[in-house]
């Protein structure tokens, strides 16, 4: 097998009764034929337009010896250097092909204006941008490349012979970019973003930075029958049982704990985050996915509602090695386990009874940064400031003990028993990367699990559980103040008002869901964030 998932009880009872279910209706096989009906009449209309990504193997073949081509050609002119603009599903997994493979690709899925500088301080004229937007007009993506133009032209480059763009066939990006004269890859429309791992929104930046795509094809084309056969030891029905089927006595642990341990293989839980979190949060229900460290606080407290999946070298040999009762281990190429996540997500939202390849929530954060810019209002005043930290709060009781410590201790008591913490970072993560050591202290303080997600990044992705899963979560958004900003060419708005407003859009929309939420405004970068680590200890 071209991958395993090892079981152990009570994991294993779960299985053992959800599996045959399965298997008598035949749920794999129906998922490699593109059955539409799999997920209700409700979701038909869209699942018969979003399920390309079992057939992506064989479709991305013939785009393996373009990619190469137009990569000795780039090589050939001295431009071996790539910026990947994209968001979500689009930059996480060439995030994660690259990382594996050990090849440098400068991913830029932010809007912090000092992270985009970082970029476009890069030796441009050996520098190649790739965007990526599966609908064309995604605002990171239109900002980025709006920049990275006028920065080429200003330099006396052809942006024509650096820019290179990976979007739907007929979007409003193909149509500006075949005009402009930019070497355009058409992707399968029939491929939700996140689902997008193995077609051209993966393959084009990883394959252009260097990576064997070929290879990473053969790993994935090699797992296809196991995926595709109704039967008790395909891992796709396996994993998505473990992880989405109730017991007999009703009975499902909502939060997925992810963990690497000794895989070579990079990032991984970080972009099936995105993908089970944008597919399974909504209608109330869901699975929330938590990046864990093999030493995170879950691991020791273990919560009663997280199961943990471990991913080693080798599952069997590890299961035998070491024993973790309760736990899903996972191991397999990288090609392989891209497909078996994607199989078992769009199996458990079968098992969830909802449509795994909409996102109803995610566009109402868009729409409300979108207000902002157009009106522009004057920040709130803070609640209190303190050593240079702005506190604002959702509701006045949080903030009554005037003390970041106080109010951190307010939001964690009004997390309900099967809450979670989750921590957002509007910062430029280039310089405040430690910011994310937040979450291991926030899950010890809090007792409850903690996500970690960069802005405006996780609005792609997680952003749709937040809104549309369970009224669990509790937030806190870490925003920075900085004297540093860039102009978005063509735009009436800057990168900084840009993330300012994106960040107070989600705040919205997230308290009128009734979410708590809690923003803390550094001022002064290192001693800020000392404060911070500070207040959660």
């Amino acid at each position: 097998m071209t991958v395993a998932v090892h079981v152990t009880q009570p994991v294993r009872a779960t299985v053992d009764e959800i599996v045959p279910r399965l298997i008598a209706d035949l749920v794999a096989s129906r998922v490699t034929a593109g059955d539409p009906t799999l997920w209700g009449p409700d979701a038909e209309a869209e699942a018969s337009t979003r399920l390309g990504w079992v057939d992506a193997v064989s479709v991305s073949r013939p785009l393996v010896a373009e990619i190469v081509a137009l990569r000795d050609d780039l090589a050939a002119r001295g431009i071996d250097r790539v910026v990947l603009s994209g968001m979500g599903g689009s930059s996480l997994a060439p995030e994660v092909i690259a990382g594996t493979a050990g090849v440098e690709l400068t991913v830029l899925d932010s809007t912090a204006p000092a992270q985009v500088l970082a970029a476009l301080d890069g030796d441009l004229a050996r520098t190649v941008l790739v965007v990526s937007s599966k609908s064309g007009t995604t605002l990171e993506t239109d900002s980025h490349r709006r920049a990275f133009e006028t920065a080429f032209e200003d330099l006396g480059l052809d942006p024509a012979e650096h820019i290179v763009v990976v979007t739907d066939p007929g979007s409003a990006l193909d149509a500006s970019a075949s005009e402009a004269g930019y070497r355009v890859f058409r992707a399968d429309p029939n491929v939700g973003g996140r689902y997008s791992a193995l077609t051209a929104f993966g393959l084009v930046p990883a394959g252009l930075a260097g990576v064997d795509i070929s290879e990473l094809l053969d790993e994935a084309e090699a797992s296809l029958l196991e995926f595709a056969i109704d039967s008790p030891e395909n891992p796709a029905l396996r994993l998505a049982a473990a992880i989405a089927g109730s017991s007999s006595e009703g009975t499902r642990r909502d939060k997925l704990g992810l963990v690497s341990d000794g895989t070579y293989i990079e990032g991984l839980p970080d972009w099936i985050e995105q993908l089970i979190a944008e597919s399974t949060g909504k209608n109330g229900t869901g699975i929330l996915p938590v990046v864990l460290l093999p030493v995170s606080p879950e691991l020791e407290s273990r919560p009663k509602d997280l199961q943990i999946v471990r991913f080693v070298e080798d599952a069997d040999e590890f299961h035998l090695r070491e024993r973790h009762p309760g736990e899903i281990l996972v191991s397999g190429s990288l090609g392989a386990l891209f497909l078996l996540w994607e199989h078992a997500t769009a199996i458990a939202g079968h098992l969830l009874g909802i449509n795994p390849f909409d996102q109803p929530d995610v566009e109402s954060a868009k729409a409300a940064a979108r207000g902002l810019l157009d009106a522009r209002p004057e920040p709130s005043a803070p609640a209190f400031v303190q050593d240079g930290v702005e506190v604002r709060v959702s509701d006045p009781a949080l903030a009554v003990s005037a003390s970041i410590e106080g109010v951190l201790d307010a939001l964690w008591a009004s997390l309900p028993a099967d809450g979670y913490v989750s921590i957002q970072a509007y910062v430029n993560r280039l310089e405040l990367g430690q910011l994310q050591g937040l979450r291991e202290l926030a899950a010890a303080d809090s007792g409850r699990p903690a996500t970690f997600g960069w802005g405006p990044r996780f609005l792609h992705s997680t952003g749709q559980y937040h809104k549309g899963g369970p009224a669990q979560g509790v937030f806190l958004q870490i925003l920075e103040r900085t004297d540093v900003d860039l102009e978005i060419p063509g735009r009436p708005f800057t990168f900084g008002q840009l993330i300012e407003a994106q960040a107070a859009g989600d705040a919205a929309v997230l308290v009128s869901h009734g979410r708590p939420v809690v923003t803390l405004t550094v001022t002064d970068a290192v001693d800020d964030v000392l404060t911070l680590f500070t207040a959660t200890q």
